[in-house]
């Protein structure tokens, strides 16, 4: 007989966001770096952004969630820890890649800031041209 681990870990990313997560079965618990998560994300639209992969997978407040991430910003960490529990989902039961990748949760999202370009204001925005 095959045995079931009592977690499962994965790692997201999102522009310089990167986030660890451990699945663990619970009471749906969300610990984001030793604080809960409605604190650590105050905007409803990042706590929505994380709570998206387990309503898909209909099995909101199932697992305890332990979350560590480090790196960018609000939005962006919101997005890395999206993607790591959508991974770690899938680890816990195969069958949700389908759904997952159909509402585009496993595609990691490659945007990032472009770099800035010597002789150049920013990435692309120029000095001031002066004719004399």
């Amino acid at each position: 007989m095959i045995q079931q681990p009592e977690q499962w870990h994965a790692i997201g990313r999102r522009k310089t966001s990167v986030a660890r997560v451990y699945l663990r079965p619970g009471t749906g618990t969300i610990t984001v770096n030793g604080r809960n998560f409605e604190e650590y994300f105050p905007r409803a639209t990042a706590r929505m952004q994380i709570l998206q992969p387990f309503e898909l997978a209909q099995n909101t407040g199932q697992f305890d969630v332990l979350v560590n991430v480090n790196g960018g910003g609000q939005s962006g960490q919101a997005g890395a820890v999206r993607h790591a529990i959508t991974r770690a989902l899938m680890i816990y039961d195969g069958e949700l890649r389908g759904p997952m990748k159909r509402a585009g949760f496993v595609t990691r999202d490659a945007r990032a800031v472009e770099r800035k370009k010597y002789g150049r204001a920013g990435a692309r925005k120029r000095f001031q041209f002066s004719k004399r």
